[in-house]
């Protein structure tokens, strides 16, 4: 019977045929060539050995018809992708959840500790073997192995130390220039001490080669002289990059902030551990799997990670006092930024962290070291690397942001509040930047451990809507900003009076209204632009705000009268900020002028706030120009000429002080306006500047007191006159005046003893 292929082929080929190729066809060719050819391996293989074989060459000849021929090679496409089981549908695994991976992750922990185990148990059993003599071991081999290693391992860490003796002179050298060097010299001294310390160990690693080529037996160095030369290299050179670090020896070459006992303490401890652990896995378990057995060597490796698992546990405890000590400082000086809580915290419990730490990197090894150890130690630099980072943006941010910004001392005259405005504007930003540096590590961390799939929600269209939204707010709000400061600076230097320019009151009051008018605008338009890029419909909110603004203007009559009176107030100039006034009683000087109210300083200090809509008339009392009126009671005995005379020469006097620049005319005399009941009245006028009134009028008053006393003129003061009349000779009658004791002798009935009478 012709296979299912044969039947396909002649199917396709009931089509007509077309003789033209195109070059698309070589592509399909071969695709549908390899599909055929795996479906007849498949066949094929699937056939018992002693059944015939198919058919192939009228197949394979049906097929090169089909594929020459473009309508019916398309056809073949369209049967085989209709032949494709559908995918099936996706479906729920608790494996996708976080508790169902720390499910599975546990289940292999628990699988892999009981292969551990078993291990151990073969080893034990394996021990058992040697030690009866059930196994047999070739001694003399492993003793010429031993002997030929041993000779190799001697000779090389000999001409290891011998090097470092014979250089240590150079870094000697070195030392002493680094140590009176400025930073590039330092830098080179160090880079120099690197490369000399880098080249004896590459030094003693070739001369342990050329000691192999020479014992070795056959022309060839052995595996055992070649491991351990490959595992000499690498280890140390990774302690010559550790003494790069740490430099135990020379205090100048050491790029970190330690003192000598630290720097040999913690490169005794961290050299100590590269080498038991470096050699071990490199040079001492691949020899013992290959003398002994394989679980010799993971004997090997087990004893030596729970040796150095002890080991940093231990100098972990030994350094908990100092490394907290060390992390709470900037919290213990006082400190209370979220960089020094954040130190002062991780101070308190890096301990834990750290012992909890060494416990999963070991368990990590132990029970899966091809898939766990590998992503804890990944995870661990990329966290270290992040935090570092972060860290160190962290401390560039917050010391930028105490600092503080310092303008030169030209720009501080032309605008004196920009600095204090910067210093309150640049801080905001970069805590907003340190937040954003906080958030970013965070997101690393919970990436790197695979928390949540952060990196591919980030790559998917919502994440990048997210942070394309963020981003864009971010940004309307740092230009809002810019623009903040650049219109508040140009009204501050409008309003300086130490650039040599007069400035109006009407000039200063327009652009303190600009300003609070300004604020306001961009605040409601930054408030928009914000809640538009963050994914708000903004334009349900605007006609929201129409509503509410006009059921805010029926409601609120009072306020839209006050915004009224204060527009036709505004536009009429009939105040300005520093003119002084009266409104509703109250007298003062206008501090502060908004569309809707006026704040008045009064004479003594007290700072009343006057909405417009209870204004009912403006007195300004420095508009244009002012007057003292210089009001002058003297008794009715006196020359009223004379008195106006002296007048007119204390205003002469006057004008010989410093305050005849605020005098714009004469004295205006407009002689007697008043007899009172003691005194009579002799007015003037004294024209002067807006606001200058009292202090001219002060001045004039002092003068007319140092006048009158060189004329002898009186200046009236309170009294009572008693008339007792006249009769028809025009004589007054006599007043009787009794003393303080007749007085009493009368209140008792005795009889005064002598009475006198004055006539005036």
């Amino acid at each position: 019977m012709p296979s299912a292929l044969s039947r396909f082929v002649a199917d396709v080929l009931r089509a007509p045929q077309a003789a033209a190729r195109r070059a698309r066809g070589l592509s399909r060719l071969l695709v549908v060539a390899a599909l055929a050819a795996a479906a007849v391996a498949r066949s094929a293989h699937a056939q018992p050995p002693d059944a015939p074989p198919p058919e192939s060459s009228d197949e394979i000849e049906t097929l090169v018809r089909i594929l020459e021929d473009d309508e019916a090679r398309a056809r073949l496409i369209e049967r085989l992708r209709q032949a494709t089981p559908e995918a099936a549908p996706e479906t729920f695994s608790p494996e996708q959840t976080l508790a169902g991976r720390l499910a599975e992750y546990t289940r292999g922990i628990a699988e892999n500790t009981a292969e551990t185990f078993a291990t151990l148990s073969a080893l034990v059993d394996r021990v058992a073997d040697v030690t009866n003599g059930t196994l047999e071991l070739d001694l003399d081999a492993l003793r010429t192995v031993a002997l030929d290693v041993a000779a190799i391992v001697a000779a090389t860490f000999a001409v290891l130390i011998v090097a470092q003796l014979g250089f240590r002179r150079l870094q000697r050298r070195l030392a002493d220039a680094a140590a009176v060097g400025d930073l590039v010299t330092r830098a080179k001294s160090i880079g120099g001490a690197v490369l000399l310390d880098g080249t004896t160990v590459v030094a003693a690693w070739f001369a342990g080669w050329l000691l192999s080529a020479q014992l070795a037996r056959s022309g060839r160095v052995g595996f055992e002289q070649s491991l351990f030369l490959n595992a000499f290299l690498m280890i140390e050179l990774l302690k010559v990059g550790t003494r790069a670090v740490l430099s135990p020896r020379w205090t100048t070459l050491r790029p970190l902030p330690l003192d000598d006992t630290s720097g040999a303490y913690w490169y005794f401890w961290t050299s100590r551990l590269i080498s038991l652990i470096g050699y071990t896995f490199l040079f001492v378990a691949p020899l013992l799997a290959l003398g002994v057995s394989v679980d010799v060597a993971d004997a090997a490796r087990i004893v030596v990670m729970l040796t150095a698992l002890v080991i940093s546990v231990t100098i972990v405890l030994q350094n908990r006092a100092s490394v907290s000590a060390r992390l709470t400082r900037r919290a213990d000086a006082g400190r209370t930024d979220p960089l020094s809580r954040l130190l002062a915290f991780v101070g308190r419990v890096w301990h834990v962290v750290a012992i909890v730490y060494l416990l999963a990197v070991f368990v990590a090894w132990l029970t899966d070291p091809d898939t766990a150890l590998p992503f804890l130690l990944s995870a661990t630099w990329k966290s270290v690397v992040a935090i570092l980072l972060g860290l160190l943006l962290a401390t560039f941010i917050t010391r930028a942001a105490s600092g503080g910004m310092r303008l030169p001392d030209d720009v501080k005259e032309r605008l004196p509040l920009l600095e204090s405005r910067l210093n309150a504007f640049v801080p905001a930003v970069l805590r907003v930047v340190r937040f954003v540096v906080s958030t970013a590590v965070a997101v690393t961390l919970i990436d790197v451990w695979r928390i949540a799939d952060v990196s591919a929600w980030l790559r998917s269209g919502s994440g990048q809507r997210v942070i394309a939204s963020l981003v864009s707010a971010a940004l309307v709000l740092l230009i809002a900003g810019v623009v903040y400061l650049v219109v508040q600076s140009w009204i501050e230097y409008r309003l300086n009076p130490n650039l040599g320019r007069f400035v109006s009151a009407r000039e200063r009051t327009l652009l303190n209204l600009l300003r609070n008018a300004f604020t306001v605008v961009l605040g409601v338009i930054v408030v928009m632009l914000v809640l538009a890029q963050l994914g708000v419909n903004i334009g349900p909110l605007i006609a929201g705000a129409g509503v509410v603004g006009l059921a805010i203007g029926f409601g609120a009559q009072k306020l839209v009268q006050d915004v009224i009176n204060g527009l036709f107030i505004q536009f009429e100039n009939l105040l300005n900020e520093g003119d002084i006034v009266q409104l509703g009683g109250i007298s003062g000087v206008v501090e502060r002028l908004t569309i809707r109210s006026v704040s008045l300083r009064s004479l003594d200090g007290t700072y009343h706030m006057i909405p417009f809509s209870s204004v009912d008339s403006v007195s300004n009392l420095t508009k244009h120009f002012s007057y003292h009126l210089a009001a002058i009671s003297v008794p009715y005995r006196e020359n009223v000429p004379e008195v106006k005379e002296a007048m007119l020469e204390a205003f002469e006097r006057l004008k010989q002080t410093p305050h005849a620049a605020s005098i714009l005319g004469e004295f205006e005399m407009q002689g007697v306006v008043e007899f009172a009941s003691s005194s009579v009245v002799v007015r003037g006028r004294i024209k002067t500047l807006p606001g200058k009134q009292w202090e001219v009028g002060r001045a004039y008053n002092e003068i007319v007191k140092h006048v009158f006393d060189e004329r002898g003129i009186e200046i009236a003061m309170p009294h009572v006159t008693v008339y007792l009349g006249e009769d028809k000779r025009r004589h007054a009658p006599p007043l009787r005046i009794m003393t303080l004791e007749e007085r009493r002798e009368t209140a008792t009935g005795a009889a005064p003893e002598s009475e006198a009478a004055v006539r005036s």
